[in-house]
């Protein structure tokens, strides 16, 4: 009998990760899921997939996609228990809430580094043996912030455009070699990323409007969030495809994102995004007192710092 394909899917403890690696295990494949704590997450996994402890097709490696010694010690794990893995997920990810004055330096790096730079060197470290092996898919998870940039979410918007554009070069890059590369769009899911992201949001600053009214359309946003058993068979069907590069939109919010994103002109877009997250109007602070605000979290950390 041939041997289950493989495939390695990052963030597979909880969220998208865990449901897709459950379903992928239950279609039999052999899964290797990465993750910072492996032991519990491991133990989730299994339960939720309802395999033995000595099952060889569910195994686990640590991975810390902001520690690139950790990433070369996953990728040397990975390839002693499957060889060159047949599909890589690139899923885990980090978002953090606030706008560009509110957030600080040390956040915009933690998010490039697991969103971006993170699954990059992960990749470079497990090419090789595809290359070797002239087969594989590299499936990288996006949002809907990666298709057009989201107000008070920018650093999770710009790692995940990133990511995309990442994804357009290497798929031209790597399609001699017979790999083909998958970007999915991902709606809004109910995940642990809804109730684990961080907020750096000043309610009191110069920007609090903007976030008022965020709130207030994210409630009903959340509501109507699909569970993510819903975005595991997309991912299924994209490690199966032979395209050298294919874009899907997984979730109808997505599908109507990347459709108007490629449908209306900027302006209109722009305007659109502002009246479905209820954005005070251009130049409605341009005289107001607000506009003097100082940013209350940036005060406080110059003054921790003296």
């Amino acid at each position: 009998m041939a041997e289950p394909r493989s495939v390695v899917v990052t963030g597979a403890s909880r969220g998208l990760g865990l449901a897709s690696a459950v379903r992928l295990y239950r279609r039999g494949w052999t899964v290797v899921a990465a993750m910072r704590s492996p032991d519990p997450g491991l133990q989730r996994l299994r339960a939720a997939a309802g395999a033995a402890e000595d099952d060889p097709r569910l195994v686990a490696v640590r991975l810390d996609l902001d520690d690139p010694a950790s990433i070369a010690a996953a990728a040397a794990a990975i390839e002693a228990a499957v060889g060159a893995p047949d599909a890589l997920v690139h899923n885990a990810g980090v978002a953090a809430v606030g706008c560009v004055e509110e957030m600080p330096a040390s956040v915009w790096s933690e998010v490039f580094s697991t969103n971006f730079f993170g699954p990059v060197r992960l990749t470079q470290e497990l090419l090789p043996s595809m290359r070797a092996a002239g087969r594989g898919r590299i499936a990288l998870i996006s949002s809907q912030g990666g298709v057009r940039g989201m107000p008070a979410i920018s650093a999770y918007s710009a790692a995940k455009g990133a990511l995309e554009r990442w994804a357009e070069a290497l798929s031209h890059e790597v399609a001699p070699f017979g790999i083909g590369v998958t970007v999915l769009v991902a709606g809004t899911f109910k995940t642990d990323i809804l109730e684990l992201t961080p907020t750096y949001a000043d309610p009191d600053g110069p920007y609090a409007a903007h976030h008022a009214g965020l709130i207030r359309t994210s409630r009903w946003i959340l509501r109507a969030a699909r569970p993510p058993e819903r975005f595991a068979p997309a991912l299924e069907r994209a490690l199966t495809e032979r395209a050298p590069f294919a874009r899907h939109a997984v979730g109808l919010d997505a599908r109507a994102m990347v459709l108007a994103s490629r449908l209306l002109p900027a302006r209109l877009f722009q305007r659109l995004v502002r009246v479905a997250v209820d954005l005070p109007p251009p130049g409605a602070f341009r005289t107001d007192p607000v506009r003097l605000a100082t940013i209350t979290r940036r005060v406080e950390e110059r003054e921790a710092r003296r």
